[in-house]
């Protein structure tokens, strides 16, 4: 199982599960982060997409503070040399 599908689906279940409030994956090859919100025993009810190069993600944690994910400054993965 590659490491993607196993965060997209076995921890996105596992993490709802347990409660954890947010969950979000960033995935620099796919260029965008998920942020999975309202865990149920199954998962998240709410995932949203937002694309590297948006701007400023405002994400609210549970204790009432937001944390700020700037999307403009995520790490891309480098280019592979030598490829024909």
């Amino acid at each position: 199982m590659s490491s993607a599908r196993k965060d997209y689906d076995d921890c996105t279940a596992k993490y709802g599960r347990y409660g954890i409030p947010i969950y979000l994956v960033v995935d620099p090859y796919a260029a965008e982060v998920v942020v999975h919100t309202q865990p149920t025993g199954t998962g998240y009810i709410a995932a949203h997409t937002h694309k590297y190069g948006t701007g400023k993600l405002p994400v609210d944690l549970a204790d009432g503070r937001t944390f700020t994910l700037d999307l403009d400054e995520l790490p891309r993965p480098e280019p592979e040399t030598g490829a024909h």
